[in-house]
C-alpha cells in the first residue's frame, strides 16, 4: 500500500501540505482533486520520488512499477508506434540484452533471453501500441509517421500511449484529458476501467472522474481528505458539509431559488427527448448542489440579451472550410432564439470549421447563409487566450470594448470575474492558464450576445470554474452552441445534439450515454466504424421488436416502487441531518452522509432506468 504520515511539504514560502496522512490499498482508484497551485502535481512528484518531503515518511513498495506521462517529447525521427511501445521499459531492457549478447555471440545467454523476450509478451507488443495509438485518435498511416512530424497535442498523446504501455503497479495521471476529444475520452475512460493496477488520476472532468475513479482524496486547507465514492458523490458530501460549516443560509436560498426558476421555466416547455430529460435531471442536480456553488471562489452569469431576432441566422445547404480545401457540405441549420445545442464529432472531423464559419471567421464557401439583423454573437475559440496581450492589463482589454464607461463600473465588472484591485491592472502575461481563459470569458459576457459560440472553453479552467460556468450558461437566456469533452457541461446546457460526420452535419437522436455506447460498439466493430449519414441512438436489444408491453409496463411500475421507498428513506435520512443533536458523533453523521450519497445515487440510476422504459414503451 501506499502510506503518507504527517507529511509537510513546501514549495519555496508556499506550505502545500501540513501533518497530511494518506493511505492508498493496492488496485484502489484515486481521484485527486483541489485549486489550482494545490500541491496535486507535486504530491505525484513525491510518489515518483523526484521531490521529498520537508518533514513525515512517504512509503510505497519497493517493486512496484509507477508509469505517468512524460511532459516533455523530443523531436525524435522514431516511428510512432515504436515510441509507444518504449513505455515497456522492460520488454525494452530485454530487447537491448539480447541484442549486447548477439553482440558478444553468447548462446546461452541468447537463449535464456529469447525465453524472457516470451515473459516479456514481445509477440503482443506492436498490437497492444497500434491498439492504444488508434484508441487515442491517430489514423492507421500515422503509426509510422516520425515523433517529429507531430504536434505538441499529439506528441502529449504519444506520450499518455507510453504509459497506457508500460505494465506498471502505479498509474499517475495528470489532466489525462487535457489534449484528448470526447471520443478519446471514452476510449480512455473504458481503457482505465480494465486496468488492473494502482490508479491515481488528476482531472477537471467530473464526468470521466466519475467513470474511473472509486475514492476521491481532496487537498483542502493543507491536509488530505478522503471521501468514499466518485466525484458525484464527493460533490454532494462537500454540499452537505458546506450546509453544516456555513453561515450563509439565506444567500444558499436565493441561489436555489433563482436557478429553481430556470428549471420550471424550461420544465414548461421540456419535451420528452432523452436530450431534454437528461439536461433536466442535471439542472436538478445543480439545484441540490447550490450550496456549493455559493462556497466556490468564483462565480458569475451572463447579462440577458439586448434583444432576440428569431431565427438568428439560417444555413442552407452550406460549403464550409477554407479555399483550398473543403471540409463540409451540405450544411443544413437553422438556429432559433433560446436553441442549445451540443456538437459531437471526432478531432478533425469539422466542428471548429462550423463554429468559424457561423462566428463569420471563414467565409461561406457555397450554399446560403442568412444572419438576421439584431444577431449579436459572443465567440470563444480553443485559443482565445492567445489572442490577449500578455503586455496589457484585464482593464486595458476591456477598456478598448467600451472606451465610453466608467473606469470604476470596469474595475466592479472585472472584480466579478475575480480580477480585483491590482490584479485588474497586472500584465496578463503574468496571469495563468485560467486566469487568461477567465479573462477571455468576461470579455465575451460583456458583449451581451444573443448567440454565443464556445469552442472548448474549460481548457485551463479548473474544477470550480468549470461548475461556476456550468451555472451560468444553464441560466443563459440566449442560444448557445457548445463545443466541449466535458459531458458534465453538455449535460447541464444543452438540449439537442448535432453530430459532424462524413463531411456533414446530422442530428443525434439519443443523449451522452448512448453517443458513448455508440463510439464503444463502433470501435469493437471496425468494419461499421463509418458513421451513417443521420446517426440514431443504439438499437435496444437482440430482441429488437417489442409485441407485448406487459412485462416493460410491470417493470416501470417496480421502478415506481423503488423510487416511493428510496424517496422515503432520503426524506428520514435529511430528518435525522435536521437534527442538531447528530452533529455530536461525528462516526454518526460520517454514516448518515454515506448513506444519503448511497441513496442519491440509487435514486439517480432508478430515475435513468425509468426514463428508459418509458422510451422503449413509447417505441
Amino acid at each position: 500500500m501506499i502510506r503518507l504520515s504527517q507529511v509537510t511539504l513546501r514549495r519555496g514560502a508556499k506550505a502545500l501540505l501540513e501533518q497530511a496522512d494518506l493511505s492508498i490499498h493496492a488496485g484502489e482508484r484515486i481521484g485527486l482533486i483541489g485549486a489550482n497551485g494545490s500541491g496535486k502535481s507535486s504530491l505525484f512528484a513525491m510518489l515518483r520520488d523526484e521531490l521529498h518531503a520537508d518533514k513525515g515518511d512517504v512509503e510505497l513498495p519497493a517493486q512496484w512499477r509507477i508509469a505517468h506521462v512524460a511532459q516533455e517529447t523530443p523531436a525524435l525521427e522514431r516511428p510512432a508506434v515504436e515510441y509507444a511501445i518504449d513505455g515497456d521499459a522492460a520488454l525494452r531492457a530485454v530487447e537491448e540484452n539480447l541484442r549486447n549478447a548477439e553482440a558478444a555471440n553468447d548462446g546461452a545467454r541468447m537463449a535464456e533471453l529469447h525465453g524472457d523476450l516470451a515473459d516479456a509478451d514481445v509477440y503482443t507488443a506492436r498490437p497492444r501500441a497500434e491498439s492504444l495509438l488508434l484508441g487515442l485518435g491517430f489514423k492507421v498511416h500515422e503509426l509510422e509517421k516520425p515523433v517529429s512530424t507531430f504536434s505538441g497535442g499529439w506528441r502529449m498523446r504519444l506520450n499518455l500511449a507510453q504509459a497506457l504501455m508500460c505494465r506498471s503497479d502505479l498509474l499517475l495521471l495528470d489532466e489525462p484529458t487535457n489534449h484528448l476529444d470526447l471520443d478519446a475520452i471514452i476510449w480512455l475512460e473504458d481503457w482505465l476501467r480494465r486496468y488492473p493496477g494502482t490508479l491515481i488520476v488528476i482531472s477537471h472532468d467530473r464526468d470521466f472522474l466519475d467513470g474511473v475513479v472509486k475514492t476521491i482524496v481532496h487537498i483542502d486547507q493543507r491536509k488530505l481528505r478522503r471521501y468514499t465514492g466518485d466525484y458525484s458523490s464527493f460533490e454532494t458530501q462537500r454540499a452537505q458539509a458546506v450546509v453544516l460549516a456555513a453561515a450563509q443560509i439565506d444567500k444558499q436560498a436565493r441561489e436555489r431559488a433563482h436557478l429553481q426558476s430556470f428549471i420550471d421555466r424550461f420544465r414548461a416547455k421540456a419535451t420528452k427527448a432523452r436530450q431534454a430529460q437528461s439536461r433536466m435531471k442535471m439542472l436538478a442536480k445543480m439545484e441540490d448542489l447550490a450550496p456549493l456553488h455559493v462556497a466556490a471562489p468564483f462565480s458569475f452569469e451572463f447579462r440577458d440579451p439586448e434583444r432576440s431576432p428569431d431565427p438568428l441566422l439560417v444555413l442552407e445547404d452550406v460549403e464550409a472550410g477554407y479555399p483550398d480545401k473543403r471540409v463540409l457540405s451540405g450544411v443544413k441549420l437553422s438556429l432559433r432564439a433560446d436553441e442549445r445545442i451540443g456538437l459531437l464529432g471526432v478531432n478533425g472531423a469539422g466542428k471548429s470549421t462550423l463554429v468559424k464559419t457561423i462566428a463569420g471567421v471563414l467565409p461561406v464557401l457555397g450554399g446560403a447563409a442568412t444572419f438576421n439583423k439584431g444577431l449579436e454573437i459572443g465567440y470563444f475559440a480553443q485559443h482565445q487566450v492567445e489572442m490577449l496581450r500578455d503586455d496589457e492589463s484585464p482593464l486595458w482589454h476591456l477598456r478598448r470594448m467600451a472606451p465610453q464607461a466608467r473606469e470604476q463600473d470596469l474595475r466592479n465588472y472585472l472584480g466579478s470575474f475575480a480580477f480585483p484591485g491590482d490584479m485588474a491592472t497586472d500584465a496578463v502575461g503574468n496571469f495563468s492558464g485560467g486566469e487568461k481563459a477567465r479573462l477571455a470569458l468576461s470579455l465575451i459576457v460583456w458583449q451581451r450576445p444573443n448567440l454565443l459560440l464556445l469552442d472548448e472553453p474549460t481548457n485551463h479552467l479548473d474544477l470550480e470554474t468549470r461548475e461556476a460556468l456550468a451555472v451560468a450558461l444553464a441560466q443563459f437566456e440566449g442560444t448557445l452552441v457548445l463545443v466541449s469533452h466535458d459531458r458534465h457541461l453538455l449535460r447541464a446546457t444543452t438540449e439537442k445534439l448535432l453530430i459532424v460526420a462524413n463531411n456533414t452535419l446530422a442530428e443525434f437522436d439519443g443523449d451522452l450515454d448512448d453517443y458513448r455506447d455508440w463510439l464503444l460498439k463502433r470501435d469493437a466493430a471496425p468494419k461499421a466504424a463509418k458513421a451513417p449519414q443521420s446517426v440514431k441512438r443504439p438499437a435496444p436489444a437482440p430482441k429488437a421488436k417489442v409485441t407485448n408491453k406487459k412485462p416493460i409496463e410491470a417493470r416501470i411500475k417496480r421502478l415506481e416502487e423503488i423510487m416511493n421507498r428510496l424517496g422515503s428513506q432520503k426524506s428520514t435520512i435529511e430528518a435525522r441531518l435536521a437534527d442538531p443533536a447528530v452533529y455530536q458523533d461525528a462516526e454518526a453523521l460520517k454514516a448518515l452522509l454515506q448513506d444519503q450519497a448511497y441513496v442519491i445515487r440509487e435514486i439517480e440510476q432508478v430515475e435513468s432506468e425509468w426514463l428508459a422504459k418509458q422510451a422503449e414503451l413509447e417505441r
